[in-house]
């Protein structure tokens, strides 16, 4: 009698080359070079946030989809992980709205605000 791996568990066995692993770290190590790089070339202001917040977010995602293995896992488990997030952005925008429509309505029939 023959016993033949089920396509799922012959998936499930698969590992990935250690070169991708390896390419991944030279990424990480780039982009925290050049998250080094902004405080070292004294970048100020918006900029300088603009692209630490970018080297982070491209770390972070580099971090979730190979080391976290998202890169390769199902689109639920996907939503499950992103979706949230980004509600609660959402929801961050909506309270901020909030906010200034309120602090100037108070400025406006208060008087001063300060």
């Amino acid at each position: 009698m023959k016993h033949d791996i089920p396509a799922q568990a012959a998936h499930d066995t698969q590992q990935h080359p250690i070169s991708l692993y390896l390419k991944v770290w030279g990424y990480l190590f780039v982009l925290s070079a050049m998250s080094y790089m902004v405080d070292y070339m004294h970048v100020e202001g918006i900029v300088r946030w603009t692209l630490i917040i970018l080297f982070m977010l491209l770390k972070a995602g580099l971090i979730l989809s190979i080391f976290m293995h998202l890169a390769w896992e199902r689109l639920s488990l996907i939503y499950a992980l992103l979706v949230p997030p980004l509600v609660l952005l959402v929801l961050v925008r909506i309270m901020t709205i909030e906010a200034n429509y309120a602090f100037w309505t108070r400025a406006i029939f208060m008087g001063g605000g300060g």
